[in-house]
């Protein structure tokens, strides 16, 4: 028997999680706090080279996955945003709107697709990756629930809206708090570094479990109206 069959298996997901993590936060925040001197990068080649970073693993991301992932657009979109606001030295209120409008419009997409066929919920969260909704649909069907689970779902939309609301207001507030220095100052990007390290657990951890909260109340009503065990319908 060849060594390659005990081979565990990789696991995709910590890998993510840690590229992520590495690229998105730390190599950037270490950049743009230690090398933004002037005898180093200075502060515009600073920003330019740890953004280039979290905008090369988005790009490699979509390009591994071969298809267009929401959420790794939107964060090659800021990411573009945030070099082009910085590198033009425009006032730091730019960040701080950017930084609110794109969680922001989110929201609102959530809000006004609820009166659609597939609300966005469907495909950012409660999607069919997840979710058996054929097996689901017929469950509720022979139970006559199926209007009172979409009931269920207007209320985990109303949850998952005011998460993203919440990051907006979270990332203005931290924005306006920390970028106090002028554009273009090595002061400024030590600041933009300081606002990426922060932006992990003052503005990610409290959205993450507003999500969560959304998904464990429609989990726990799937259960209620089926009368069988949530598992029954998740995609393994």
């Amino acid at each position: 028997m060849s060594a390659s069959t005990n081979t565990k298996p990789a696991q995709p997901q910590n890998q993510n999680f840690f590229g992520n993590l590495a690229f998105n936060i730390i190599i950037p925040v270490v950049i743009m706090s230690y090398a933004s001197k002037e005898e180093y990068l200075g502060p515009l080649w600073s920003i330019a080279v740890a953004l280039a970073f979290p905008l090369g693993y988005g790009l490699f991301e979509l390009a591994k996955e071969k298809k267009v992932n929401f959420f790794s657009v939107l964060g090659i979109i800021s990411v573009l945003l945030t070099g082009g606001i910085s590198l033009l030295k425009l006032p730091a209120e730019y960040i701080a709107i950017k930084e609110a409008a794109i969680p922001g419009l989110i929201g609102i997409a959530v809000l006004i697709t609820r009166y659609m066929k597939k609300p966005l919920i469907k495909i950012l969260v409660l999607n069919d990756t997840l979710i058996n909704w054929p097996k689901l649909g017929e469950a509720l069907a022979h139970n006559n629930n199926e209007a009172s689970f979409e009931k269920k779902i207007d209320v985990s939309n109303y949850i998952v809206a005011s998460s993203f609301f919440l990051s907006s207001a979270l990332n203005y507030g931290l924005a306006k708090w920390i970028l106090v220095s002028e554009p273009g100052t090595t002061a400024y990007t030590e600041e933009l570094g300081r606002m990426t390290a922060l932006s992990y657990p003052v503005i990610v951890i409290p959205s993450m479990l507003l999500l969560f909260g959304a998904i464990w109340y429609i989990f726990g009503q799937m259960k209620r109206l089926t009368g069988e065990p949530v598992e029954t319908f998740l995609n393994q």
